[in-house]
């Protein structure tokens, strides 16, 4: 009940004082290139109930490409670089904390596609919270797109490399999560954002 009360009263109280900053997004978005604002995709969520997360677009719109994006991925915009770099186009996700498919901190959701990948007893662990916007995961490979893009085959490092890292820490926060944990995330979350 804390957690949920803490993800109401964070994200109604982040969107008020930055709907300024959202605007100037949006604008910048849409006069950089041709497309929606914002960027849906298919994930999987508490319980493996299926949502549709948000972010500011940072790519052109094309085909349904690959999964994985790197540093240098030439779909990417100049405003979506800047986005990318900065983690402003995350910010859309508070809308997805308020309608409850996920919180400020919890594991980060994935796409069917890696979820499948987890093994069963590990997904039933992380899919028993709803994911986050951040989490010790997200801080710590806030830079994975520059790690992909030094990779010969971007994918397989990050299903036989990344992945794994990732779900140990999943693990750990489900085991051991608390209120005070959380915020203790959320402030390295802005030290990380802040540090660049």
């Amino acid at each position: 009940m804390a957690k949920r009360s803490l993800d109401l009263v964070f994200s109604v109280l982040a969107l008020a004082l930055l709907s300024p900053l959202l605007l100037i997004i949006a604008v910048a978005v849409k006069a950089d290139s041709a497309g929606p604002i914002l960027f849906r995709q298919t994930r999987v969520g508490l319980r493996g109930e299926l949502f549709r997360i948000l972010k500011f677009r940072t790519m052109r719109t094309m085909p349904e490409g690959r999964l994985i994006t790197v540093d240098g991925d030439a779909r990417i915009t100049r405003v979506g670089a800047v986005l990318r770099r900065t983690k402003l186009d995350e910010l859309p996700q508070l809308i997805n904390v308020i309608c409850g498919t996920m919180s400020i901190v919890g594991p980060r959701p994935e796409v069917q596609k890696y979820v499948e990948r987890y093994p069963l007893e590990v997904r039933d662990l992380v899919l028993s919270v709803r994911p986050g916007i951040t989490d010790n995961a997200a801080v710590e490979f806030r830079n994975e797109s520059e790690m992909l893009a030094l990779a010969v085959d971007p994918e397989r490092t990050y299903i036989d490399e990344i992945l794994p890292r990732k779900l140990a820490l999943y693990i750990a926060y489900v085991k051991d999560h608390s209120f005070l944990g959380d915020l203790r995330i959320i402030g390295r979350t802005i030290q990380a954002v802040i540090r660049g």
